[in-house]
């Protein structure tokens, strides 16, 4: 009888046990040697990581053996779930033959990380990682599932491991056996190719890099800006490589996104690095990088997304027909959020950390990194990066305009140390002073309601932006700007990126046009970080020290003006809701003000300041100290909860119709094509609202009969009948 890993399905043939083990135990020791040649940890180590992927990979399905699992898989079409859950026959033969690591990678390979004390309850310890419904049931037919794995794949004696892995090792080492079982399940019903890896060409984008910046200092105007640009880029360029971990601070409108990408690829042309990564904090400004990048560094004779990969937000997908619309690291360069690039080092379940195998030798630049997590995230994600750059051989910048220093907090870190700066201090000086003289921050007015605060922004001078903390509220003042005759635009993550595209060069275009100037974007965060708007005045509703310093890095871009206003405001209005995570943030704000402080700091020494005041709030200090206890405790499932960026269940969402139709009629849909016409909702929001998710890919969900307005607000246009049903407010 032929044992089979995997049914017919859609007329696809059935697959065999031995094909599959075989493709999944090769895929994985591949994946692991790739990560290892970056490797600078112990040799014990080393060896362990080694061991583990190959005998999880090899006895990952064992349990598919049993007889009534071989019964399902042979009937074509079942969407019947194996009766016997198929983990625990190779959890149990390892872990009798003292290979625990190998144990815990088959334990986790589709359940995803554990909770160890979970574990250790099991029958006092006795039945930890195992399946206790069925473990009575495997023991007794564990030497049946054996041979029977023995007569298809090579006989296997596990030796006893001699060092456990933990922590970031083990996700890493998850992660190889998670994306080869993957990748060739989706290989074989024709979801994923097998592809060659596209050439990194380091040396050649340097200098097409070079012309680049070349040709746009030549038709740039000879002003103090520009001279500031061109000597951030060569003060990059030149910069040392060691030591791995590094910062820069330069200023609004600088060229960062050139210069630090200078500096990365001349580390990974010296160290043969596979990717350099740059890390956003909102989606929106990723195709902005990207169209740069693009532009920039391809080839002649290459395709573009080939070699600058787009990844606009979270779509990693753990059902087996949602797999192929896996976003995954492959591509040289990787332009990503911070909430898909931080979240993959600490989630558990195997969806999201299939990719993080990626990330041992890379260079990595996290852009605006003051907004790219939660204050009490960050020592956890610090240790995380001290461990990469310490033994995977992964570089790290952390740039901002409004950069924190909060390695240099007391109690921030276990390890203390300086973080070299990029820049030259005379060279941070020059952009300090520069910086200083370009926006102020008046005083500010007691809250208001929707037509008061519409009223108090249209008596300023155009254009104008302004930001409100909540998808809801920046819906709704667009809504009645518009429908009082004012001339407004609308972006937020209401529309979909590729909608959010258009709306971007339109806004880049009305602010090219001088003639025109009374108008107003309302925005949400999204436009608060990395966007390349100037605007006369900017508004932000309070939410941070950093937010209203990175809003006034939208406003008098060029320094052209003189004290441009970036004003903070308060409103108090039933269809306004209030964002509940700021609420220490804008108590800080507070002080800062009170302090007269705004306009008297330069912005890093603000950001700081603020930052360091936030952190020593005993509700911050808490969460930081119960993350830390969690992780070394090897509750990796509390961790993941702990460490959400965005604290929000949120699902895909299908905006566009003929994606939606795709989808319905089972047609291949890629990967960047659903990312760009989907949005994000709370779970929550989609059980209220009733949508359903498509037949057959149950993780991506259709808007169905909501009206979306791609043009201006989004999803939002179904939304608002309900918004004002509800003079309360409901946060969407």
């Amino acid at each position: 009888m032929r044992m089979l890993a995997h049914s017919a399905q859609g007329g696809i043939s059935e697959q065999s046990y031995k094909d599959h083990v075989l493709a999944v135990h090769n895929g994985a020791k591949g994946n692991v040697g790739a990560a290892l040649k970056f490797f600078s940890g112990s040799l014990e180590k080393r060896n362990a990581l080694n061991k583990a992927v190959a005998e999880g990979s090899l006895f990952h399905d064992l349990g598919k053996l049993d007889t009534e699992n071989q019964e399902v898989l042979s009937q074509p079409d079942s969407r019947e779930r194996l009766p016997l859950n198929h983990c625990d026959a190779g959890v149990a033969w390892l872990w009798r033959n003292g290979a625990l690591n190998g144990a815990l990678l088959v334990y986790c390979h589709h359940a995803g990380l554990f909770s160890l004390s979970e574990e250790i309850n099991k029958e006092d310890g006795n039945k930890a990682f195992r399946d206790l419904d069925i473990a009575e049931v495997v023991e007794k037919n564990l030497n049946t599932y054996l041979g029977g794995h023995q007569q298809e794949i090579s006989p296997y004696n596990p030796a006893k491991d001699t060092l456990a892995i933990k922590g970031l090792s083990l996700r890493i080492a998850l992660s190889c056996i998670v994306d080869a079982d993957h990748h060739n399940t989706a290989f074989n019903y024709g979801n994923e190719v097998n592809k060659k890896r596209t050439p990194t060409r380091w040396s050649e984008r340097i200098k097409a890099l070079q012309r680049y910046v070349q040709t746009l200092q030549d038709s740039g105007k000879k002003d103090a800006r520009n001279q500031l640009r061109t000597e951030i880029f060569d003060a990059c360029t030149e910069a040392p490589i060691e030591p791995p971990l590094k910062c820069c601070d330069a200023p609004v409108g600088s060229g960062k996104t050139t210069a630090i990408m200078a500096h990365l690829l001349r580390v990974a042309n010296e160290k043969r690095l596979r990717h350099v990564f740059v890390v956003l904090p909102y989606t929106n400004i990723i195709r902005q990088s990207v169209d740069v990048y693009r532009k920039a560094l391809v080839l002649p004779g290459e395709k573009p997304e080939e070699i600058v990969g787009a990844h606009y937000h979270q779509a990693d997908f753990s059902d087996l027909n949602s797999r192929h619309l896996a976003t995954l690291w492959k591509t040289p360069i990787i332009v990503t959020s911070s909430v898909q690039f931080f979240e993959t080092l600490s989630m558990s379940n195997t969806s999201r950390l299939r990719k993080l195998r990626e990330l041992p030798g890379s260079a990595v630049f996290v852009d605006e990194s003051h907004a790219a997590m939660p204050l009490h995230i960050w020592p956890q994600q610090w240790s995380w990066m001290q461990e990469l750059t310490e033994e995977w051989g992964t570089f790290f910048v952390l740039a901002s305009g409004s950069l924190v220093k909060f390695w240099e907090f007391s109690g921030f870190s276990e390890k203390t140390g300086e973080v070299a700066n990029l820049l030259p201090e005379s060279l941070q000086k020059k952009a300090r002073e520069f910086e200083s003289a370009r926006v102020v921050y008046p005083d500010r007015n007691m809250p208001m309601n929707r037509q008061e605060l519409i009223s108090y922004v249209l008596s300023k001078p155009g254009p104008r932006l302004v930001i409100l903390n909540t998808v809801q509220s920046a819906a709704v003042i667009a809504h009645e700007m518009r429908k009082a005759g004012h001339q407004v635009v609308h972006l937020s993550t209401s529309l979909a990126p590729i909608d959010r595209n258009v709306i971007i060069e339109k806004v880049r275009k009305k602010l090219k046009e001088s003639t025109d100037s009374d108008w107003t974007l309302v925005a949400t965060s999204c436009v608060e970080a990395g966007v390349d708007f100037s605007f006369k005045t900017a508004f932000r509703e309070s939410c941070s020290v950093t937010s209203l310093i990175q809003t006034g890095g939208r406003a008098n871009r060029q320094g052209s003006e003189i004290e441009c206003e970036v004003i903070d405001f308060r409103v108090r209005d039933p269809l306004l809701n209030k964002h509940p995570s700021f609420e220490a943030s804008r108590a800080v704000l507070d002080q800062m003000f009170d302090a007269g402080l705004m306009n008297k700091l330069p912005p890093m020494e603000l950001a700081t300041e603020s930052i360091k005041r936030e952190l020593g709030k005993n509700d911050v200090k808490s969460k930081i100290e119960l993350i830390k206890r969690m992780e070394s405790r090897q509750d990796y499932r509390e961790v993941a909860k702990l460490t959400r960026i965005i604290d929000a269940d949120t699902r895909t969402v299908v905006v566009k119709k003929t994606i939606i139709e795709q989808l319905d009629r089972r047609e291949k849909v890629l990967s960047k094509d659903l990312l760009q016409n989907s949005v994000q909702l709370w779970s929550y929001k989609i059980s209220k609202l009733g949508l359903a998710p498509f037949q057959h890919y149950p993780d991506v969900y259709s808007l169905g009969g909501y009206p979306y307005d791609p043009e201006f607000l989004g999803y939002m246009e179904g939304m608002l009948p309900l918004v004002y049903q509800h003079e309360e407010g409901l946060i969407i």
